[in-house]
């Protein structure tokens, strides 16, 4: 595992090995998991990450694994089946992080839409968006439980009527109909089951896989690839048999550094808004509200961590402009919550935090955003100037649910281009804390039992649910500390326990741990907390009194970072741009 003076190392050892098979391109779940599959397969690869790992669009979503119901429409039957498989799949191999979630749809009618549906699947999406009622919801939600049919892990759907409803819910607007129930996957930690993935590579590599954040491919020369330390500006020329562009979406910009001018993507933003708001809290039912908001976007209103994520928009997006959650989405966020409990009110004052992405969806013309295929597709290229020796896989498209699918794919058209064959599938594989995970109430309190090593129960389980099994490592790493406490301005966690993300989980700024390794950015504790944190993992990064106010004033830049600079605007939330409904982002 890596500190920062390990991280450096790792740009160390691409300098004094400057080659692998391949070498993977961008370090979001898709590359993480490509990487992950590949280091299975005894490959010798590499991966770069221009950034902190999971960053970019891997950091931005919903906190979904869903099958997407609403691609049935779009007829995208394989990518929704493949989608509930691999959810059911993520329930057993990563349960500390993907639990079921109940889900229901507030319903305003009976049988709107149901003649639109079949032009918009015929016409893949064009036209209007229109209201879609019970009776299309009820015929999508019976499609959809046939895709678990035989190994489904998740309980089929429910249809309500109004005074039901409004028992479940009652805050509900007076106006629903009917509400339709029925059960996806949450994924409470995206960026922590990210580096699980990376972790699992890496550890069972048996050091032929190599992993470096901070480190961008700035271009190309006679065959190789020049990469960049982004903490020192040097560079070194890297060559590899196959090169996996996992840029997302960015990946026509990566491809464009390496001189291959393609247009392959046309990503669509989305962003959320995170709310510190009991009364809207309660009125979710600890479930999540999954709905279309007036003009045909599919939004959603989910309890998460003790707060409320509200999302999401489906604009479009130019990559070399800056990705924010700007004042107009956050109204049309308000809009939304105002259709669904319009006796609970909002303000800016409840906003902890926002976050915002760019889906990496392939160009798509004139169709609207919120009806461009979530599938997934490889393009295949010679590298510009390597005389056809070096193989560029660029992928276009993917999603947090499809992950492991998509590398699965992905890691075969690279082990083709090597000529190499598949030595194990990562289907049924457990990924890093979910491992040995206790999941009932009796395997939970053996797990207590034998791993607490003397912290206190409630504290051992604290830190159980927040790495799985990997916790072992940290209760090790407490207990061998005894000046452990809790933070000051965040007491959740403590200072052995950032210690030990700091020095083995690749951390090289202040803002890789209040975003990425810990929720303190996501719950709105990050800001109040970030001196604490960065005096408290100072010794371990080697950092200075200048150094130690940089991090600092950085870190907070960054958490705030989705958020617009005075009045800038998008007028398309409301619907001048945007004509669809949203459904990327969320897993």
């Amino acid at each position: 595992m890596q500190t920062e003076r390990s991280a450096r190392t790792v740009w160390s050892d691409l300098v004094d090995r400057p080659h692998a098979d391949v070498l993977v391109i961008g370090g979001g779940i898709n590359g993480l998991a490509t990487f992950r599959d590949l280091a299975m397969q005894g490959v010798d690869v590499a991966l770069v990450e221009r950034d902190d790992f999971v960053t970019g669009a891997s950091a931005a979503s919903s906190h979904m694994i869903h099958g997407g119901i609403r691609y049935l429409e779009n007829g995208e039957f394989r990518l929704v089946h493949e989608a509930v498989v691999e959810r059911n799949g993520l329930l057993r191999i990563a349960p500390h992080y993907v639990r079921p979630l109940q889900t229901s749809i507030p319903i305003f009618s009976t049988f709107s839409g149901i003649l639109a549906a079949p032009l918009r699947f015929l016409r893949h999406g064009a036209g209007a968006p229109r209201e879609r009622g019970a009776a299309l919801i009820k015929i999508g939600l019976e499609i959809y439980d046939s895709f678990s049919r035989g190994g489904g892990r998740v309980p089929r759907h429910a249809f309500h009527g109004r005074r039901r409803s409004r028992e479940l819910l009652p805050a509900l607007n007076p106006g629903v109909k009917y509400t339709a129930t029925y059960w996806d996957a949450s994924l409470l930690d995206p960026e922590r089951l990210a580096l699980d993935v990376l972790h699992d590579a890496l550890e069972g590599s048996a050091g032929r896989a190599r992993a470096a954040n901070y480190v961008s491919a700035v271009g190309s020369r006679s065959g190789a690839i020049v990469l960049e330390d982004a903490e020192t500006g040097e560079q070194v020329e890297f060559t590899a048999s196959v090169v996996v562009n996992a840029s997302g979406p960015w990946t026509d910009l990566t491809n464009e550094a390496l001189g291959d001018g393609t247009r392959y993507l046309g990503g669509t933003k989305g962003s959320h808004i995170v709310l510190d708001h009991p009364e809207l809290l309660a009125a979710t039912g600890g479930r999540e509200i999954f709905f279309e908001n007036s003009d045909g976007r599919i939004v959603l209103i989910y309890p998460l961590k003790g707060r409320v994520l509200v999302g999401t928009t489906d604009l479009e997006h130019d990559m070399r402009e800056e990705i924010v959650c700007t004042e107009a989405e956050v109204d049309y966020f308000f809009d939304l919550v105002r259709h669904v409990f319009p006796g609970i009110p909002v303000s800016r004052d409840h906003i902890v935090y926002r976050f915002a992405g760019v889906r990496p969806l392939p160009g798509h013309g004139d169709i609207a955003p919120g009806f461009v295929s979530r599938d997934y597709r490889i393009e295949s290229a010679p590298l510009p100037g390597s005389d056809g020796r070096v193989t560029v896989l660029s992928l276009v498209g993917g999603k947090w649910t499809t992950f492991r699918a998509l590398a699965a794919r992905l890691a075969d058209r690279t082990l083709e281009s090597l000529g190499a064959t598949r030595r194990q599938s990562t289907a049924g594989v457990p990924i890093g804390g979910g491992r040995g995970y206790p999941t009932s109430e009796r395997q939970r309190a053996r797990w207590l039992d034998e791993h607490a090593r003397g912290l206190s129960r409630a504290r051992a389980a604290e830190l159980l649910g927040r790495y799985g099994t990997r916790a072992v490592e940290v209760i090790d790493a407490i207990t061998r500390d005894p000046s452990d406490a809790p933070l000051r301005t965040a007491a959740a966690y403590s200072t052995a326990e950032l210690r030990h993300l700091a020095g083995s989980e690749h951390v090289v700024h202040l803002a890789d741990l209040l975003m990425r390794r810990t929720s303190l950015a996501f719950t709105g504790g990050a800001v109040g907390a970030a001196e604490e944190v960065a005096r408290t993992v100072a010794d371990v990064l080697g950092w200075d009194e200048p150094r130690i106010a940089h991090e600092v004033a950085a870190g907070i830049a960054a958490v705030r970072r989705a958020e617009p600079d005075g009045a800038a605007a998008d007028a398309g939330v409301r619907g001048t741009t945007v004509g669809g409904a949203a459904t990327g982002g969320r897993g």
